[in-house]
């Protein structure tokens, strides 16, 4: 491990603030799925990997749900947007690392949280992002503290790729099996294989 971070149990925010213009404006995460919402598979999975967890995202759109809601403080820049508020977040709370997730990704790896982290700290670099076999996933990515200043500074300069982010920042891969634990929802076909993933997985 090296030693210019800390291990400390990250953090986890679950970006939802994107506008879903191919879902017709629908709020993806809480779309139906199986038995609950998108949403709820994403808690499920994430929420016991993490110290804390929030939302990313309008407050009136998620105000019937229990987790804390985070709004962005810089609006409508995507998902830097909601990254930059949840690490301001992590530091009103005292956390070191914030592992995000988009709102839209049901099926999340359950060691997802110990493998970014191991990834970062392994590799002595402020963060590390998600990649499987069709590539990288950079909203689902472990991000440090330190930060914060950083990606403000991209925001006001509209640097917004998160790709160009990780690249600049030097994060390191943490590399996931198969295919299907970062598949997200933009599309009504999306949510039906969705529901075929589910059901798969439920008597598999």
């Amino acid at each position: 491990m090296g030693d210019c971070y800390s291990i400390d149990q990250p953090f986890g925010l679950i970006l939802a603030g994107g506008q879903a213009r191919r879902m017709g404006g629908a709020t993806k995460a809480l779309l139906s799925l199986g038995h609950g919402t998108v949403l709820n598979e994403i808690v499920a999975r994430l929420e016991p990997q993490v110290q804390k967890l929030a939302l990313n995202g309008d407050p009136q759109q998620f105000r019937d749900i229990t987790l804390p809601v985070v709004p962005d403080i810089v609006p409508r820049l995507g998902p830097l947007s909601g990254i930059h508020a949840g690490l301001v977040w992590l530091a009103e709370h005292g956390g070191q690392w914030l592992v995000t997730v988009a709102g839209d990704t049901p099926f999340l790896p359950n060691d997802l949280v110990p493998c970014l982290l191991d990834a970062a700290v392994g590799a002595s670099t402020p963060a590390a992002i998600a990649t499987d076999q069709l590539g990288a996933h950079p909203t689902c990515a472990i991000w440090h503290v330190s930060l914060s200043k950083a990606i403000e500074q991209a925001l006001d300069r509209h640097e917004l790729k998160l790709m160009d982010l990780a690249h600049r920042v030097g994060a390191a891969e943490a590399a996931f099996p198969g295919a299907e634990s970062f598949f997200n929802i933009n599309t009504p076909e999306d949510l039906q294989q969705a529901e075929a993933i589910y059901a798969r997985a439920l008597h598999s």
